[in-house]
């Protein structure tokens, strides 16, 4: 892992040991990435909607286009993660026919489902407008930010 990721997890570890919201972790965590990681052009997290458990509800979020507001859980790239439980990366999403396009500039998206007690509750999703951007170690850095989430979601 860069020093960068390195330095972004511990600070978002520090505020969630204080933080008063999930909601304020979910902010802090998306803002501080769309600032720091240059290829990060879209960070929001998907809340799963808590009068229907099939659609995922846009969260909080920073970046530069508009999202899809909800999202069932057999569509997109986000269902995908939902359905299988597994992070979902594709390099290029012009050529994976389950992408719903939020801007036509996103050319990679990471997509990290975040559980609580084995349930989904949320998702983490990063978008790039440079193909490629999520390596093995970016996935990684992806994956421990949505764990941080979900240890806080855990505790409440």
């Amino acid at each position: 892992m860069m020093n960068v990721h390195k330095e972004l997890l511990r600070e978002f570890q520090d505020f969630a040991l204080t933080a008063p919201t999930a909601k304020s972790v979910m902010e802090h965590i998306a803002q501080r990435l769309h600032e720091k990681m240059t290829r990060y052009n879209w960070v929001g997290f998907y809340l799963v909607d808590p009068t229907d458990s099939g659609i995922l509800l846009v969260g909080p979020f920073v970046g530069s286009f508009t999202p899809n507001a909800r999202i069932p859980l057999n569509k997109g790239l986000c269902g995908a993660a939902a359905s299988s439980g597994q992070t979902v990366v594709v390099h290029d999403v012009s050529t994976d026919s389950r992408y719903l396009s939020g801007s036509p500039m996103v050319k990679c998206e990471i997509v990290v489902p975040i559980f609580v007690k084995k349930k989904l509750a949320a998702e983490l999703d990063v978008e790039s407008y440079f193909g490629g951007t999520f390596t093995k170690s970016e996935q990684e850095f992806v994956e421990a930010c949505a764990a941080i989430v979900g240890e806080y979601l855990g505790k409440r």
